[in-house]
C-alpha cells in the first residue's frame, strides 16, 4: 500500500499518492488521474504498479477534491488550468526522481489524465522516455501538446465505442506522430467503451480488454524506461 506525500511544485506545495516498489532497481512511473480526482481507483493503479516492480506517484491535480457525478467532474476538469496542472505534474516528476534516484520515468494516465500524460511527456522530454495514454482527452482549447518536443515512445489504449476520443481522433493522432517520426503504437480495443480499464465502473469495465492493456503497459514500460 502507498501513502499520501507532499512535494514542492514550482515553489508551491502539492501532494500525491506514492507507492514504492520493494525492488532496489525498480523503474518509476507517474500516474495521472481521471476527471474524478485522486480517487481510490488511481491509488489502486499505483499499488498495482508497485506490486509489478515499479515506483509509482499520482499527483493530486484537484488539491484533495474528489467528485462522483459526471457533471461535477466536467466542471472540475474545465476549471483546471493547464499551466497549473503542468507545474504539479512536472513537480511530481522531480519528486519521483529524487525519491527513487531514477534517471528516467514513464507516464500513464486515464481520460483527462491520458491527455495530460502526453502533455507531460512533451513538457519533460529530458526524463520521460515512455508514455501510455488510456483513452486520453485534451478538452482545453489551445492545449494541444507540442509533439515535436516528444522524445518518449508512445503506447496508446483506446476504445472503439468512445464518444470522447473517437477512433477517428486516434487515427489523427497517429498521423500527427507518424508525420513527426515519433515512435508510437495506438491500439483501438473493439467493442469496449470509454473508461474500459476502470474496474470501479461496472457499466463500462471490460475485464478482458483491461487485462490485455495492463500486460501490454507493463511490458512497454519495462522495455522503454
Amino acid at each position: 500500500m502507498g501513502e499520501i506525500i507532499n512535494f514542492k511544485s514550482n515553489g508551491s506545495d502539492a501532494s500525491g499518492y506514492f507507492a514504492a516498489s520493494k525492488q532496489d532497481d525498480a523503474k518509476s512511473v507517474i500516474v495521472i488521474q481521471e476527471w474524478w480526482g485522486l480517487v481510490d481507483h488511481i491509488k489502486d493503479v499505483c499499488d498495482r504498479f508497485s506490486d509489478a516492480g515499479f515506483n509509482a506517484l499520482a499527483p493530486d491535480l484537484y488539491n484533495g477534491k474528489v467528485v462522483k457525478e459526471p457533471d461535477e467532474a466536467a466542471k472540475e476538469m474545465m476549471a483546471l488550468k493547464l499551466q497549473d496542472a503542468s507545474k504539479i505534474m512536472s513537480g511530481a516528476v522531480d519528486e519521483l526522481i529524487s525519491r527513487t534516484h531514477s534517471e528516467k520515468v514513464g507516464v500513464t494516465g486515464f481520460c483527462m489524465g491520458g491527455g495530460l500524460a502526453l502533455v507531460l511527456a512533451c513538457n519533460r522530454p529530458d526524463v520521460v522516455t515512455a508514455v501510455v495514454p488510456f483513452y486520453g482527452v485534451i478538452p482545453w482549447e489551445n492545449a494541444q501538446p507540442d509533439y515535436s518536443k516528444l522524445s518518449a515512445n508512445v503506447l496508446g489504449h483506446f476504445a472503439e465505442k468512445d464518444g470522447f476520443f473517437t477512433p477517428e481522433l486516434v487515427r489523427q493522432l497517429e498521423d500527427t506522430l507518424n508525420g513527426l517520426n515519433k515512435q508510437n503504437k495506438l491500439i483501438i480495443y473493439e467493442g469496449v467503451e470509454h473508461a474500459f480499464f476502470n474496474d470501479t465502473r461496472p457499466e463500462v469495465f471490460n475485464k478482458q480488454a483491461a487485462e490485455l492493456a495492463w500486460s501490454r503497459t507493463l511490458e512497454f514500460f519495462n522495455e522503454n524506461i
